[in-house]
Protein backbone atom coordinates (compact mmCIF):
# COMPACT_ATOMS: atom_id res chain seq x y z
CA UNK A 1 0.00 0.00 0.00
CA UNK A 2 1.42 3.37 -1.26
CA UNK A 3 1.77 5.88 1.52
CA UNK A 4 0.12 9.50 0.99
CA UNK A 5 2.58 12.05 1.02
CA UNK A 6 2.18 14.07 4.74
CA UNK A 7 -0.64 17.09 4.43
CA UNK A 8 1.31 19.88 5.40
CA UNK A 9 -0.64 22.53 7.30
CA UNK A 10 -2.02 25.02 4.88
CA UNK A 11 -3.57 28.74 6.54
CA UNK A 12 -7.36 28.98 6.33
CA UNK A 13 -7.53 30.73 2.93
CA UNK A 14 -4.97 28.41 1.14
CA UNK A 15 -6.86 25.24 2.14
CA UNK A 16 -10.12 26.99 1.11
CA UNK A 17 -8.42 27.37 -2.57
CA UNK A 18 -8.81 24.41 -5.36
CA UNK A 19 -5.60 22.19 -5.11
CA UNK A 20 -4.14 22.66 -9.17
CA UNK A 21 -3.88 19.47 -11.11
CA UNK A 22 -1.03 18.92 -13.20
CA UNK A 23 -1.77 18.51 -17.20
CA UNK A 24 -1.58 15.33 -18.89
CA UNK A 25 0.84 14.29 -20.50
CA UNK A 26 0.40 13.74 -24.54
CA UNK A 27 0.81 10.52 -25.63
CA UNK A 28 3.43 9.64 -28.49
CA UNK A 29 1.24 9.74 -30.67
CA UNK A 30 -0.05 12.41 -30.58
CA UNK A 31 3.17 14.03 -30.95
CA UNK A 32 3.46 12.06 -34.43
CA UNK A 33 4.18 14.70 -37.33
CA UNK A 34 2.18 12.78 -39.95
CA UNK A 35 -0.85 13.41 -37.37
CA UNK A 36 -0.05 17.05 -37.23
CA UNK A 37 0.49 16.95 -40.92
CA UNK A 38 -3.15 15.21 -41.74
CA UNK A 39 -4.73 17.44 -39.06
CA UNK A 40 -3.26 20.70 -40.85
CA UNK A 41 -4.30 19.02 -44.64
CA UNK A 42 -8.17 17.99 -43.12
CA UNK A 43 -8.17 22.01 -41.86
CA UNK A 44 -7.22 23.43 -45.25
CA UNK A 45 -9.60 21.06 -47.01
CA UNK A 46 -12.67 22.10 -45.11
CA UNK A 47 -11.19 25.81 -45.26
CA UNK A 48 -11.40 25.13 -49.48
CA UNK A 49 -14.52 23.10 -49.56
CA UNK A 50 -15.89 26.26 -47.85
CA UNK A 51 -14.73 28.74 -50.00
CA UNK A 52 -15.42 26.40 -53.27
CA UNK A 53 -18.66 26.53 -52.15
CA UNK A 54 -19.32 30.30 -51.54
CA UNK A 55 -17.66 30.69 -54.80
CA UNK A 56 -19.97 28.45 -56.70
CA UNK A 57 -22.95 30.18 -55.30
CA UNK A 58 -21.56 33.52 -56.05
CA UNK A 59 -20.39 32.40 -60.02
CA UNK A 60 -23.75 31.10 -60.22
CA UNK A 61 -25.78 33.97 -59.53
CA UNK A 62 -22.95 36.05 -61.57
CA UNK A 63 -23.36 33.74 -64.74
CA UNK A 64 -27.41 34.02 -64.45
CA UNK A 65 -27.54 37.32 -63.74
CA UNK A 66 -29.58 39.57 -66.44
CA UNK A 67 -27.43 41.34 -68.13
CA UNK A 68 -27.28 45.09 -69.08
CA UNK A 69 -28.62 45.29 -72.27
CA UNK A 70 -31.27 47.02 -72.82
CA UNK A 71 -32.39 45.99 -76.62
CA UNK A 72 -31.15 43.67 -78.83
CA UNK A 73 -27.62 44.31 -79.96
CA UNK A 74 -25.00 42.44 -82.94
CA UNK A 75 -21.97 42.74 -81.55
CA UNK A 76 -18.59 41.70 -84.73
CA UNK A 77 -16.21 39.24 -83.07
CA UNK A 78 -12.97 39.47 -85.23
CA UNK A 79 -11.41 36.18 -86.22
CA UNK A 80 -8.47 34.49 -83.74
CA UNK A 81 -9.51 37.00 -80.81
CA UNK A 82 -8.98 35.06 -77.23
CA UNK A 83 -10.82 35.60 -74.69
CA UNK A 84 -9.36 38.88 -72.78
CA UNK A 85 -10.01 40.36 -75.99
CA UNK A 86 -13.41 39.11 -76.36
CA UNK A 87 -14.34 40.25 -72.57
CA UNK A 88 -13.11 43.68 -73.86
CA UNK A 89 -15.37 43.51 -76.37
CA UNK A 90 -18.19 42.80 -74.94
CA UNK A 91 -17.51 45.07 -71.89
CA UNK A 92 -17.25 47.74 -74.41
CA UNK A 93 -20.28 47.04 -76.51
CA UNK A 94 -22.12 46.94 -72.98
CA UNK A 95 -22.99 43.59 -73.69
CA UNK A 96 -21.93 42.35 -69.96
CA UNK A 97 -21.71 44.72 -66.97
CA UNK A 98 -18.25 42.76 -65.25
CA UNK A 99 -14.65 43.61 -65.82
CA UNK A 100 -12.58 40.86 -68.66
CA UNK A 101 -12.37 38.94 -65.37
CA UNK A 102 -15.52 37.76 -64.64
CA UNK A 103 -15.89 36.87 -68.47
CA UNK A 104 -12.96 34.81 -68.16
CA UNK A 105 -13.81 33.17 -65.00
CA UNK A 106 -17.15 32.23 -66.79
CA UNK A 107 -15.76 30.63 -69.55
CA UNK A 108 -13.38 28.86 -67.51
CA UNK A 109 -16.54 27.87 -65.43
CA UNK A 110 -18.40 26.37 -68.48
CA UNK A 111 -15.12 24.75 -69.98
CA UNK A 112 -16.15 26.53 -73.58
CA UNK A 113 -12.09 28.42 -73.66
CA UNK A 114 -11.69 26.02 -76.70
CA UNK A 115 -15.07 26.53 -77.76
CA UNK A 116 -15.41 30.26 -78.54
CA UNK A 117 -15.80 31.42 -82.17
CA UNK A 118 -15.88 34.22 -84.29
CA UNK A 119 -18.16 36.47 -86.02
CA UNK A 120 -21.49 38.52 -85.72
CA UNK A 121 -23.75 37.28 -83.08
CA UNK A 122 -26.75 38.70 -82.54
CA UNK A 123 -27.54 38.94 -78.21
CA UNK A 124 -30.66 39.64 -77.07
CA UNK A 125 -31.95 42.14 -74.24
CA UNK A 126 -30.91 41.03 -71.20
CA UNK A 127 -28.83 38.15 -71.79
CA UNK A 128 -26.83 36.79 -68.97
CA UNK A 129 -23.38 36.11 -68.75
CA UNK A 130 -24.08 32.62 -69.24
CA UNK A 131 -26.05 33.01 -72.09
CA UNK A 132 -24.00 35.48 -74.06
CA UNK A 133 -20.90 32.76 -73.45
CA UNK A 134 -23.22 30.08 -75.07
CA UNK A 135 -23.87 32.15 -77.99
CA UNK A 136 -20.24 32.46 -78.88
CA UNK A 137 -19.63 29.12 -78.44
CA UNK A 138 -22.96 27.94 -80.38
CA UNK A 139 -21.74 30.09 -83.42
CA UNK A 140 -24.92 31.05 -84.36
CA UNK A 141 -23.82 33.84 -86.43
CA UNK A 142 -25.94 36.41 -87.90
CA UNK A 143 -27.51 35.90 -91.21
CA UNK A 144 -27.61 38.94 -93.93
CA UNK A 145 -30.43 38.74 -96.60
CA UNK A 146 -29.06 39.43 -100.08
CA UNK A 147 -31.48 39.84 -102.61
CA UNK A 148 -31.32 39.13 -106.38
CA UNK A 149 -33.87 40.74 -108.64
CA UNK A 150 -35.37 38.54 -111.45
CA UNK A 151 -34.05 39.89 -114.72
CA UNK A 152 -30.55 40.90 -113.97
CA UNK A 153 -27.72 39.97 -116.40
CA UNK A 154 -24.78 38.07 -114.37
CA UNK A 155 -22.13 40.82 -114.51
CA UNK A 156 -25.17 43.36 -112.84
CA UNK A 157 -24.92 40.57 -110.06
CA UNK A 158 -21.89 40.50 -110.01
CA UNK A 159 -21.61 44.02 -109.55
CA UNK A 160 -23.72 44.06 -106.61
CA UNK A 161 -21.58 41.17 -104.53
CA UNK A 162 -18.73 43.64 -105.53
CA UNK A 163 -20.42 46.71 -103.91
CA UNK A 164 -21.61 44.97 -100.87
CA UNK A 165 -19.51 45.37 -97.85
CA UNK A 166 -20.32 42.23 -95.99
CA UNK A 167 -18.91 39.56 -98.40
CA UNK A 168 -15.03 38.93 -99.06
CA UNK A 169 -12.77 38.21 -101.56
CA UNK A 170 -12.75 38.48 -105.28
CA UNK A 171 -13.91 37.00 -108.24
CA UNK A 172 -12.13 35.45 -111.09
CA UNK A 173 -14.62 35.94 -114.07
CA UNK A 174 -18.42 37.00 -114.43
CA UNK A 175 -20.24 33.68 -114.34
CA UNK A 176 -22.01 32.28 -118.13
CA UNK A 177 -25.58 34.30 -118.71
CA UNK A 178 -28.83 32.69 -117.33
CA UNK A 179 -26.51 29.89 -114.94
CA UNK A 180 -27.15 31.92 -111.55
CA UNK A 181 -30.95 32.18 -109.94
CA UNK A 182 -32.36 35.56 -108.77
CA UNK A 183 -33.63 34.81 -105.07
CA UNK A 184 -33.46 36.22 -101.68
CA UNK A 185 -30.06 34.08 -99.99
CA UNK A 186 -28.47 34.35 -96.18
CA UNK A 187 -24.94 34.75 -95.59
CA UNK A 188 -23.16 35.55 -92.52
CA UNK A 189 -20.49 38.30 -92.66
CA UNK A 190 -17.39 37.67 -94.50
CA UNK A 191 -18.48 35.21 -96.74
CA UNK A 192 -16.51 34.43 -99.70
CA UNK A 193 -17.81 35.98 -103.09
CA UNK A 194 -16.67 32.82 -104.67
CA UNK A 195 -19.04 30.76 -102.51
CA UNK A 196 -22.00 32.93 -102.69
CA UNK A 197 -21.58 32.34 -106.70
CA UNK A 198 -21.46 28.79 -106.53
CA UNK A 199 -24.76 28.84 -104.47
CA UNK A 200 -27.08 30.24 -106.55
CA UNK A 201 -25.33 27.97 -109.51
CA UNK A 202 -26.10 25.02 -107.46
CA UNK A 203 -29.62 26.39 -106.96
CA UNK A 204 -29.96 27.58 -110.54
CA UNK A 205 -29.23 24.06 -111.89
CA UNK A 206 -31.47 22.32 -109.14
CA UNK A 207 -34.39 24.32 -110.21
CA UNK A 208 -33.37 23.96 -114.40
CA UNK A 209 -33.91 20.05 -113.70
CA UNK A 210 -36.87 20.09 -112.10
CA UNK A 211 -38.71 22.43 -114.21
CA UNK A 212 -37.12 20.44 -117.46
CA UNK A 213 -38.73 17.45 -116.20
CA UNK A 214 -42.00 18.52 -116.06
CA UNK A 215 -42.46 21.07 -118.75
CA UNK A 216 -45.15 20.66 -121.30
CA UNK A 217 -43.86 17.81 -124.13
CA UNK A 218 -44.85 19.99 -127.18
CA UNK A 219 -42.77 22.74 -126.25
CA UNK A 220 -40.33 23.42 -129.64
CA UNK A 221 -37.06 23.86 -127.39
CA UNK A 222 -35.00 21.14 -127.37
CA UNK A 223 -32.50 21.59 -124.15
CA UNK A 224 -32.71 23.42 -120.64
CA UNK A 225 -30.25 26.08 -122.31
CA UNK A 226 -32.88 27.28 -124.44
CA UNK A 227 -35.54 26.88 -122.01
CA UNK A 228 -33.55 29.39 -119.92
CA UNK A 229 -32.52 31.44 -123.41
CA UNK A 230 -36.16 31.83 -123.97
CA UNK A 231 -37.19 32.27 -120.57
CA UNK A 232 -34.81 35.39 -120.03
CA UNK A 233 -36.77 37.28 -122.54
CA UNK A 234 -40.30 36.32 -120.91
CA UNK A 235 -38.49 38.02 -117.71
CA UNK A 236 -37.43 41.13 -119.42
CA UNK A 237 -41.07 41.75 -121.39
CA UNK A 238 -43.27 41.32 -118.29
CA UNK A 239 -43.00 42.20 -114.53
CA UNK A 240 -46.58 40.90 -113.71
CA UNK A 241 -47.38 37.00 -112.53
CA UNK A 242 -50.62 36.05 -114.02
CA UNK A 243 -48.93 37.50 -117.52
CA UNK A 244 -46.11 35.33 -118.25
CA UNK A 245 -47.41 32.19 -119.42
CA UNK A 246 -49.48 33.84 -121.71
CA UNK A 247 -46.57 36.01 -123.19
CA UNK A 248 -44.30 33.11 -123.33
CA UNK A 249 -46.92 31.35 -125.39
CA UNK A 250 -46.62 33.98 -127.96
CA UNK A 251 -42.99 33.42 -128.00
CA UNK A 252 -43.84 29.81 -128.26
CA UNK A 253 -46.18 30.59 -131.12
CA UNK A 254 -44.06 32.29 -133.14
CA UNK A 255 -41.48 29.62 -132.58
CA UNK A 256 -43.41 26.72 -134.02
CA UNK A 257 -44.74 28.72 -136.99
CA UNK A 258 -41.37 29.91 -137.18
CA UNK A 259 -42.05 34.17 -136.97
CA UNK A 260 -38.88 35.94 -135.54
CA UNK A 261 -40.04 36.90 -131.84
CA UNK A 262 -38.52 40.63 -132.45
CA UNK A 263 -37.96 40.94 -128.79
CA UNK A 264 -36.48 44.66 -128.07
CA UNK A 265 -34.86 43.62 -124.47
CA UNK A 266 -32.77 41.32 -127.12
CA UNK A 267 -31.81 44.36 -129.14
CA UNK A 268 -30.28 45.91 -126.44
CA UNK A 269 -28.65 42.77 -125.22
CA UNK A 270 -26.74 42.78 -128.67
CA UNK A 271 -25.61 46.04 -128.22
CA UNK A 272 -24.29 46.47 -124.54
CA UNK A 273 -24.75 42.67 -123.43
CA UNK A 274 -23.97 42.42 -119.93
CA UNK A 275 -24.77 45.64 -119.12
CA UNK A 276 -28.01 45.39 -119.18
CA UNK A 277 -29.10 49.15 -119.60
CA UNK A 278 -28.48 50.90 -122.78
CA UNK A 279 -29.05 54.55 -120.86
CA UNK A 280 -30.63 55.58 -123.50
CA UNK A 281 -33.78 55.24 -126.34
CA UNK A 282 -33.32 52.69 -128.51
CA UNK A 283 -32.98 54.59 -132.20
CA UNK A 284 -34.23 52.93 -134.77
CA UNK A 285 -31.96 52.72 -136.85
CA UNK A 286 -30.48 49.75 -134.18
CA UNK A 287 -33.51 48.12 -134.70
CA UNK A 288 -32.29 46.32 -138.13
CA UNK A 289 -28.94 46.80 -136.81
CA UNK A 290 -27.40 43.08 -136.78
CA UNK A 291 -26.26 41.13 -133.87
CA UNK A 292 -26.26 37.89 -132.58
CA UNK A 293 -28.75 38.59 -130.07
CA UNK A 294 -31.27 40.86 -132.22
CA UNK A 295 -34.35 38.88 -132.87
CA UNK A 296 -35.73 41.25 -135.40
CA UNK A 297 -32.71 39.97 -137.69
CA UNK A 298 -31.64 36.29 -136.35
CA UNK A 299 -34.21 33.46 -136.82
CA UNK A 300 -35.61 31.88 -133.47
CA UNK A 301 -33.76 31.86 -130.17
CA UNK A 302 -30.78 34.19 -129.73
CA UNK A 303 -27.47 31.83 -129.29
CA UNK A 304 -28.39 32.16 -124.73
CA UNK A 305 -29.77 33.63 -122.32
CA UNK A 306 -30.11 37.54 -122.13
CA UNK A 307 -30.32 38.03 -118.22
CA UNK A 308 -30.94 35.38 -115.10
CA UNK A 309 -34.39 34.72 -114.97
CA UNK A 310 -36.19 33.78 -112.24
CA UNK A 311 -38.38 30.60 -110.98
CA UNK A 312 -41.76 32.23 -112.16
CA UNK A 313 -40.40 33.17 -115.65
CA UNK A 314 -38.87 29.57 -115.87
CA UNK A 315 -42.33 27.50 -115.23
CA UNK A 316 -44.30 29.84 -117.11
CA UNK A 317 -42.10 28.81 -120.27
CA UNK A 318 -42.07 25.61 -119.42
CA UNK A 319 -45.51 25.48 -119.49
CA UNK A 320 -47.42 28.26 -121.59
CA UNK A 321 -50.72 29.10 -122.02
CA UNK A 322 -52.50 27.10 -124.77
CA UNK A 323 -53.19 30.15 -126.95
CA UNK A 324 -52.74 30.82 -130.42
CA UNK A 325 -51.80 34.75 -129.97
CA UNK A 326 -49.03 35.82 -131.67
CA UNK A 327 -49.02 39.85 -130.49
CA UNK A 328 -49.43 41.33 -127.47
CA UNK A 329 -49.40 45.25 -126.85
CA UNK A 330 -49.46 47.74 -123.89
CA UNK A 331 -53.11 48.23 -122.77
CA UNK A 332 -52.50 51.69 -121.33
CA UNK A 333 -53.18 50.27 -117.73
CA UNK A 334 -50.02 48.51 -117.30
CA UNK A 335 -51.52 45.53 -118.52
CA UNK A 336 -51.11 43.93 -122.55
CA UNK A 337 -54.10 42.99 -124.64
CA UNK A 338 -53.00 39.72 -126.58
CA UNK A 339 -54.79 39.28 -130.13
CA UNK A 340 -54.62 36.07 -132.28
CA UNK A 341 -53.78 38.11 -135.86
CA UNK A 342 -52.47 41.55 -137.23
CA UNK A 343 -55.98 43.20 -137.49
CA UNK A 344 -57.29 42.48 -134.11
CA UNK A 345 -54.06 43.34 -133.23
CA UNK A 346 -54.11 47.01 -135.24
CA UNK A 347 -57.29 47.51 -133.34
CA UNK A 348 -55.35 46.71 -129.86
CA UNK A 349 -53.21 49.22 -131.40
CA UNK A 350 -55.58 52.13 -132.44
CA UNK A 351 -56.94 51.68 -128.66
CA UNK A 352 -53.83 52.55 -127.14
CA UNK A 353 -53.39 55.41 -129.42
CA UNK A 354 -56.72 56.92 -128.14
CA UNK A 355 -56.02 56.33 -124.57
CA UNK A 356 -52.52 57.95 -124.91
CA UNK A 357 -54.14 61.17 -126.65
CA UNK A 358 -56.46 61.14 -123.85
CA UNK A 359 -53.74 61.87 -121.44
CA UNK A 360 -51.76 63.90 -123.53
CA UNK A 361 -54.40 66.07 -123.89
CA UNK A 362 -54.65 66.41 -119.86
CA UNK A 363 -51.01 66.79 -119.68
CA UNK A 364 -49.42 70.19 -118.92
CA UNK A 365 -47.55 71.88 -121.39
CA UNK A 366 -44.47 71.17 -120.00
CA UNK A 367 -45.11 67.89 -120.10
CA UNK A 368 -45.90 67.13 -123.70
CA UNK A 369 -42.98 66.35 -126.42
CA UNK A 370 -42.53 68.86 -129.03
CA UNK A 371 -43.65 66.78 -132.45
CA UNK A 372 -41.03 66.24 -134.85
CA UNK A 373 -41.71 65.31 -138.36
CA UNK A 374 -41.63 61.94 -139.90
CA UNK A 375 -39.02 61.67 -142.83
CA UNK A 376 -40.67 60.84 -145.93
CA UNK A 377 -38.45 58.11 -146.35
CA UNK A 378 -39.76 55.94 -143.98
CA UNK A 379 -40.36 52.51 -144.70
CA UNK A 380 -43.74 51.36 -145.05
CA UNK A 381 -45.98 48.86 -145.91
CA UNK A 382 -49.15 48.41 -147.34
CA UNK A 383 -51.97 46.86 -145.34
CA UNK A 384 -52.09 44.14 -148.16
CA UNK A 385 -48.89 42.71 -148.60
CA UNK A 386 -48.75 40.33 -146.13
CA UNK A 387 -52.08 39.51 -143.84
CA UNK A 388 -50.66 37.95 -140.91
CA UNK A 389 -46.88 39.75 -140.70
CA UNK A 390 -44.87 38.92 -137.78
CA UNK A 391 -44.04 42.06 -135.79
CA UNK A 392 -41.76 45.25 -136.92
CA UNK A 393 -39.13 47.51 -135.25
CA UNK A 394 -42.18 49.94 -134.77
CA UNK A 395 -42.13 52.10 -131.90
CA UNK A 396 -44.76 54.81 -129.58
CA UNK A 397 -44.48 56.43 -126.32
CA UNK A 398 -45.57 54.23 -123.29
CA UNK A 399 -48.23 55.52 -122.09
CA UNK A 400 -47.73 57.46 -118.26
CA UNK A 401 -49.73 55.53 -116.34
CA UNK A 402 -47.11 52.70 -116.60
CA UNK A 403 -43.11 54.29 -117.12
CA UNK A 404 -41.41 51.18 -116.56
CA UNK A 405 -42.67 49.02 -119.00
CA UNK A 406 -41.94 45.81 -121.15
CA UNK A 407 -42.15 45.21 -125.20
CA UNK A 408 -44.67 43.41 -126.99
CA UNK A 409 -44.79 41.59 -130.39
CA UNK A 410 -45.32 44.63 -132.89
CA UNK A 411 -46.17 44.82 -136.44
CA UNK A 412 -45.46 46.97 -139.80
CA UNK A 413 -47.84 49.33 -140.26
CA UNK A 414 -49.98 49.06 -143.04
CA UNK A 415 -51.68 52.55 -142.86
CA UNK A 416 -50.37 55.05 -145.85
CA UNK A 417 -48.58 58.04 -144.18
CA UNK A 418 -48.13 56.30 -141.14
CA UNK A 419 -44.70 54.80 -141.53
CA UNK A 420 -44.60 53.05 -138.19
CA UNK A 421 -48.19 51.92 -136.85
CA UNK A 422 -47.17 49.02 -134.41
CA UNK A 423 -47.18 49.49 -130.69
CA UNK A 424 -45.02 47.46 -128.17
CA UNK A 425 -46.35 46.66 -124.73
CA UNK A 426 -45.74 49.01 -121.54
CA UNK A 427 -46.65 46.12 -118.36
CA UNK A 428 -46.01 47.81 -115.30
CA UNK A 429 -43.94 46.11 -113.35
CA UNK A 430 -44.62 44.01 -110.30
CA UNK A 431 -41.88 42.26 -109.24
CA UNK A 432 -38.89 43.26 -106.62
CA UNK A 433 -37.37 46.85 -107.93
CA UNK A 434 -34.28 45.77 -110.03
CA UNK A 435 -31.46 47.46 -111.35
CA UNK A 436 -32.77 47.35 -115.45
CA UNK A 437 -36.20 48.91 -116.41
CA UNK A 438 -38.58 47.90 -118.40
CA UNK A 439 -38.18 49.24 -121.82
CA UNK A 440 -41.52 51.90 -123.00
CA UNK A 441 -42.55 52.69 -126.08
CA UNK A 442 -41.47 55.66 -128.53
CA UNK A 443 -43.44 58.14 -130.10
CA UNK A 444 -44.73 56.83 -134.02
CA UNK A 445 -43.55 60.53 -134.43
CA UNK A 446 -40.28 60.27 -133.38
CA UNK A 447 -37.10 60.74 -135.85
CA UNK A 448 -35.81 58.25 -137.54
CA UNK A 449 -32.23 58.15 -135.75
CA UNK A 450 -34.06 58.47 -132.35
CA UNK A 451 -37.27 57.28 -132.18
CA UNK A 452 -37.02 54.52 -129.94
CA UNK A 453 -38.37 52.73 -126.63
CA UNK A 454 -37.07 54.33 -123.37
CA UNK A 455 -35.43 52.39 -120.46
Amino acid sequence: MSQRPPIEPRSPRAALEPQQVPPPKRSDSARNPFVIAGNAIITILLVLMLGAGGLYIYGKQMLAAKGPLTADKVVNIPPRAGMTDIGDILLREGVIKADRWTFIGGVLALNARTSLKSGEFLFQKNASLSDVIGTIVDGKVVQHAFTIPEGLTSEQIVQRLQDNDIFAGSLREVPREGTLLPDTYKFPRGTQREQVIQRMQQAQKRLLAEVWEHRNPDLPLRSPEQLVTLASIVEKETGRADERSRVASVFVNRLRQKIKLQSDPTIIYGLVGGKGTLGRPIKRSEIQQPTPYNTYVIEGLPPGPIANPGRASLEATANPARTRDLYFVADGTGGHTFTENYNEHQKAVAKLRSIERQQNDAAAPDDVPPPVAVPSSAPSEPAAAQPQPPAAPARRAAPKAAPKSSHGKQSLAPKAGDAWAGVTSAAAQTRKPASHARPATASAHAAADTASATR
